[in-house]
């Protein structure tokens, strides 16, 4: 399949963009039409929560929309807070075409890379507000108001808040945001109690020693757990290569979004690298354990609006290597994280120096038991 170019839809949005730069520009006082334009990672898209929560709180007459990567559309089916999805592809024009028709807005916020600005203006917003400090430029030109960034540690889901003005939103409770349905044609859950072992992530250097994951799964099979596998599409041979004997059901790839969902709120326990899943645990309330290697427990934590997610870190804080600062372009002192390529690092010690015993203890935090019989 030949890649879709980007220059037909950048054209397209730039000449709705660029007479909305001159005329029209005013700031809103009781916003009625409010935007969220972004392009996420599905775990930075779920982080936006307490940014939904705070616009429908201090605007509750207002219609608010996000744009949302396609593949992660079904999780909108249900409009937590109200807000509703519109699916958006970069680089297919229909899209962009079917995007310009829904204006105009009063307000647009653009919580992450300030290029989506410039999708926001050209959906008629009058008025953009977006962090500041992501090396200006032609990025910037649709930008009317800059937020600036904490100079202290926060979790991105408290940061993205910030865009609105205003107190903090209050804490996420389980029910807020509405479960898709689960689709026909998904396999059957697995019987309960089960724990999800979650095996992939977006990047080589957050997946844990396959020899580790089989362990892990004994000892959990052994407290009298039902254990499977999980992972997206292209991840079944990450099962296959930590479980050859195939002692436990890979369902890794067999669950779209929406059933994958049901999988996780399914479940007693989920175990996984620091990815967008663990983000939907927080979702659904499932008790979480993630194994942070190159990424950052404090941008990717609880904070204060996760704060009663049981969600509980393993990770290594003394890896010295972990030491690049930029997050969304942007240099913060307080970040600590690395993303290093495979060439750069070809043995990410980050992850490779989580034991056994650091989850052990991690899963009975989560889930409150005492699963003495894994750690033998």
């Amino acid at each position: 399949m030949a890649k879709k170019s980007r220059f037909w839809p950048r054209l397209l949005v730039l000449s709705h963009a660029l007479p909305r730069l001159i005329f029209g520009r005013r700031k809103p006082v009781n916003p009625q039409r409010i935007l969220v334009a972004h392009h996420l990672l599905l775990g930075d898209t779920i982080m936006l929560a307490g940014l939904f929560k705070k616009l429908r709180r201090d605007y509750p007459t207002a219609k608010i929309d996000a744009l949302v990567p396609t593949a992660w559309l079904p999780l909108f089916a249900g409009q937590p807070y109200g807000v509703r999805g519109l699916a958006y592809d970069p680089r297919a024009v229909d899209c962009q075409k079917s995007l310009i028709s829904e204006g105009p807005y009063d307000w647009a916020l653009v919580p992450a890379d300030n290029r989506w600005a410039w999708i926001a203006r050209a959906m008629g917003a009058r008025w953009v507000t977006a962090f500041a400090g992501g090396g200006g430029g032609v990025k910037d030109w649709p930008v009317d108001e800059f937020i600036a960034w904490p100079q202290k540690p926060e979790a991105w889901g408290d940061i993205a808040s910030r865009l609105a003005p205003g107190e903090a939103p209050e804490g996420f409770v389980v029910g807020e945001w509405p479960a898709p349905a689960l689709p026909v044609n998904s396999p059957a859950l697995p019987p309960k109690p089960y724990a999800v072992l979650h095996l992939g992530a977006s990047s080589p250097h957050k997946l844990w020693l396959p020899e580790r994951w089989l362990r892990l799964a004994e000892s959990l099979k052994a407290a009298g757990l039902t254990v499977v596998w999980s992972g997206g599409p292209n991840e079944k041979n990450l099962a296959e290569a930590t479980d050859p004997q195939g002692n436990f059901a890979n369902l890794a790839g067999q669950f779209n979004l929406a059933g994958l969902w049901h999988l996780i709120a399914g479940a007693a326990l989920l175990v996984c690298p620091d990815t967008g899943v663990a983000h939907l645990a927080r979702l659904t309330g499932t008790p979480a354990v993630v194994l942070f290697g190159p990424g950052s427990p404090i941008v990717s934590g609880a904070g204060r609006f996760w704060q009663d997610s049981p969600f509980a870190v393993v990770w290594d804080e003394t890896i010295e290597c972990r030491n690049q600062n930029l997050l969304f372009e942007r240099p913060l002192p307080w970040v600590r994280h690395c993303w290093r390529s495979v060439a750069e690092c070809g043995q990410p010690r980050c992850m490779w120096e989580i034991d056994h015993q650091q989850v052990v203890q991690a899963i009975e935090k989560v889930t409150g038991l005492s699963l003495v019989r894994m750690q033998t």
